[in-house]
């Protein structure tokens, strides 16, 4: 399904934490919305899955406004919020059961929590007591309840905060195979996150969008190449590249070890356009 945003602007008294911001999300799409602490990413799915409202401009979702129907849409959005809010008292498999309820059918119930538990590798778990879990299957349990009701978007606010190296990976990779069915709006200041991720950024900054484009246009024309050579002193090199660096090392007695070819990252990018 797809999510257009028009004209979107959100006052938090004096202060815009969205100013005015328009795109669209094609059904199908993972996006990574990136920016800064601060920059409007957390108001803006809020906005998006009708928890706050906006003070002007129009959300639609697969061509519906918001406004016209929200409760029927969503049940086709699936929503983690940056604090995950989970019962710390429940067993995981009973609060998955609990939020399904709030969706489906009673007869449905037990097929989608089995669905959602074996798509995020909670197994085992689930019979354990929520407070009991790691940071990462906590993370994966509200992925779950995201999920449960088997929405067509995922909306994921910061996804992996507080986890480590390995947890990220997991959680990472567990969005990836997600995103093979779903569109994916997936939150982060990150830049490594989207890259894993994402086929699209949209970068937001003290709430105005600065940039909206695959990752492989963006990171084209905002960074210089650059190349790095390294020498030796004999031997015969068999490569192809500028004739300029092949008669520089023929006339200095040189022959070429390696050339090292690196292209401009997304990260810098993402300073380049936030520290203005």
């Amino acid at each position: 399904m797809s999510v257009k945003v028009e004209n979107l602007t959100k006052l938090y008294g004096e202060n815009k934490a969205v100013d005015n911001i328009s795109f669209n999300i094609n059904s199908g799409e993972v996006v990574g919305f990136l920016g800064p602490n601060g920059a409007g990413k957390s108001t803006t799915m809020k906005i998006i899955t009708g928890c706050i409202a906006s003070d002007s401009g129009e959300v639609f979702i697969n061509g519906v406004n918001i406004k016209d129907d929200m409760n029927a849409l969503k049940k086709t959005i699936g929503y983690l919020p940056e604090n995950n809010p989970l019962y710390l008292n429940m067993y995981v498999k009973e609060y998955l059961e609990y939020s399904a309820q709030m969706y489906l059918q009673k007869n449905e119930v037990k097929k989608a929590v089995e669905a959602a538990v074996e798509a995020v590798g909670l197994g085992e778990h689930q019979f354990k007591k929520i407070g009991e879990l790691s940071k990462g299957y906590k993370q994966r349990t509200g992925i779950a309840r995201a999920m449960v009701h088997n929405p067509s978007i995922l909306i994921l606010d910061e996804p992996t905060t507080g986890l480590d190296p390995n947890q990220i990976v997991e959680i990472r990779n567990l969005i990836k195979e997600l995103g093979k069915e779903k569109t994916v709006i997936l939150s982060t200041h990150i830049m490594q996150e989207a890259e894993a991720v994402c086929d699209r950024a949209i970068i937001i900054n003290k709430g105005k969008i600065v940039a909206d484009d695959t990752l492989k246009n963006l990171k084209a024309p905002k960074s210089s190449d650059s190349i790095t050579v390294e020498f030796s002193l004999g031997g015969n090199y068999d490569g192809n590249f500028d004739e300029m660096i092949r008669a520089f090392a023929e006339k200095e007695g040189l022959s070429v070890l390696s050339i090292t070819k690196s292209k401009g990252n997304l990260e810098n990018i993402f300073r380049e356009l936030t520290q203005k």
